[in-house]
């Protein structure tokens, strides 16, 4: 039988998880696999595992628990091992590398922060402020105009956009960043100009809460801010 794992702690850890069940239909009992300083909580793997809503919210009900009293390390949904034995081995294995990283969690949830920009206003902005682009961009709009001169709009707009997006984004992690412990950006997308994880030490949740909301209300309705957590620290782990 292959093994489900859920997360890693250390081997102090209370796993207070006689009420709590794991993935599958039926539910599998939670077991741990141990070995001197560290546990891993796992299961036995369903045979066919799906993300279905209900084993999705099982593998996040075990580690919220987790959390609750103490570290630990979050693995992925879906995350199976060949066996226990293999799971101790690796414990071994990585025992340092773990180890430290429990240390570094302790206390910690993560958020995540996506911000998105009007692009109607942002194109106002940039035709308002950048005189080549307004010079080309009346160009065209009231003549047909050479085929370069809407080539060159593109890239200057472009070019625009991305320098004003990245300026704001630089703008607003350096706001957010003194109430986090560490940051992970991920690449920007067509509709959010800013994708990032924040580990956040649980005292100043607080405080790294309210830092998004007045940095969300200086802004206006032109950004929308959307703040998802506290979630178990997956980026970081």
């Amino acid at each position: 039988m292959t093994t489900y794992v859920y997360a890693i702690t250390d081997a102090a850890h209370p796993l207070r998880l006689s009420d709590v069940a794991g993935v599958g239909n039926p539910a599998a009992p939670l077991r741990t696999v141990r070995t001197k300083d560290l546990c891993a909580v796992v299961s036995d793997a369903p045979a066919e595992l799906r993300a279905k809503r209900r084993d999705v919210a099982a593998h996040q009900d075990v580690q919220e628990r987790l959390m609750a009293d103490g570290s630990c390390l979050p693995m992925r949904f879906g995350l199976i091992g060949p066996d226990d034995e293999q799971v101790a081995a690796v414990l071994e294995e990585q025992h340092d590398t773990y180890a430290q990283r429990l240390g570094e969690l302790a206390g910690c949830r993560e958020y995540h922060l996506k911000v998105t920009r009007d692009e109607e206003d942002l194109l106002r902005e940039i035709v308002r402020d950048a005189p080549e682009v307004r010079r080309l961009n009346d160009r065209t709009r009231h003549n047909r105009g050479p085929h370069d001169d809407k080539l060159m709009l593109g890239e200057l707009i472009s070019h625009e956009v991305q320098a004003r997006q990245a300026h704001a984004r630089t703008d607003i992690l350096a706001r957010l960043a003194p109430t986090a412990v560490r940051i992970e950006n991920s690449e920007p997308t067509k509709d959010h100009f800013l994708i990032t994880s924040f580990l956040v030490a649980r005292e100043q949740t607080a405080a790294f809460a309210q830092a998004v909301r007045t940095e969300a209300q200086q802004r206006g309705d032109r950004y929308t801010f959307r703040l998802y957590g506290p979630l178990p620290p997956y980026s970081f782990a």
